[in-house]
């Protein structure tokens, strides 16, 4: 039986290796289908397999004030980072769009200071904005020489500050509510407005994807926007927390491996350099904040 902790890795690094298919699985399916009905469809399917499983387990409604708080981690994971990266990936490649991504943990660890209201050193904030600014000069300069980021990096910076702000909301209220059933609430209380998107995208465009880009947008709805949640919140859950939420540092690697792999991406060595340099700020920044706390 493994101990604890290394339990907790493992959970955890499932998980991590489930939200890494994001990515390039959403570039399969923006090829063919909507990035409005993805963005929007996932989270309706997910949101059906979240009330079947609230409903089974007999899962206690969460109060008033914990409402408004799903809504901010609703509009942060379940509306903000798919919708935004489904746009995205219409033009940007999972490649790039992994390196920028890779700013997510750094981000979330930012996030959590301020809502935490905790005082890290100066050095955690310098990696911060050291990642941020390697990850925009990765966007200005991937276009083949300098220049302000495309529109697509603008979303995808916007996709990273949406997951942060629902990522350490949901890390706050999981202890609370428990870390399934935050997710799984949250994907049911955004239900209506999704419904209404995914309906309103079919009709002004009805979906007609291929086998392959179909299978794409299963995987995002039932791994991506709830199963993987399940493998990442237990790990957390067992922990250490602070050392189980340091494999999301791998994620970008294998987003950028299953680019190449599975998509047949060519990866740059800018691509390679912009993000070992966004990964190495981002960890340091999250260690920082780890040992002051």
């Amino acid at each position: 039986m493994l101990s604890p902790a290394r339990a907790g890795l493992g959970w955890g690094l499932l998980g991590v290796v489930a939200f890494s298919f994001t990515v390039p699985f959403t570039r399969v399916a923006v090829a063919g289908l909507s990035p409005l009905f993805i963005g929007s469809g996932r989270a309706v399917v997910a949101a059906v397999l979240a009330a079947a499983a609230l409903v089974l387990t007999g899962q206690a409604r969460p109060t008033g004030a914990q409402w408004a708080r799903l809504a901010v981690v609703a509009g942060g994971v379940v509306a903000g980072f798919p919708l935004l990266t489904s746009y995205a990936l219409t033009t940007a490649s999972a490649a790039h769009s992994a390196v920028v991504i890779a700013l997510l943990p750094a981000a979330t660890a930012v996030m959590a200071v301020l809502r935490g209201k905790e005082r890290p050193p100066s050095l955690f904030w310098g990696t911060a904005v050291a990642g941020a600014v390697a990850a925009l000069a990765f966007a200005s300069l991937s276009g083949g020489g300098f220049g302000p980021p495309r529109w697509s990096d603008v979303l995808l910076f916007g996709a990273v500050a949406a997951a942060a702000v629902g990522y350490a909301e949901g890390g706050l209220l999981a202890r609370e509510l428990g870390s399934w059933q935050t997710v799984s609430w949250a994907l049911v209380l955004s239900s209506p407005v999704m419904i209404a998107l995914a309906v309103g995208s079919a009709v002004a465009r009805p979906p007609s994807g291929t086998a392959t880009q179909w299978a794409a947008f299963a995987y995002l709805a039932v791994v991506s926007m709830f199963l993987g949640f399940f493998a990442w919140y237990r790990g957390l859950a067992i922990g250490p927390m602070a050392r189980v939420s340091q494999v999301q540092l791998v994620q970008p690697v294998l987003g950028i491996g299953w680019a190449a792999l599975l998509l047949h991406e060519q990866v740059t060595w800018a691509t390679v350099l912009g993000g070992v340099a966004v990964i190495l700020c981002a960890a340091v920044a999250v260690r920082v904040r780890l040992d002051r706390r």
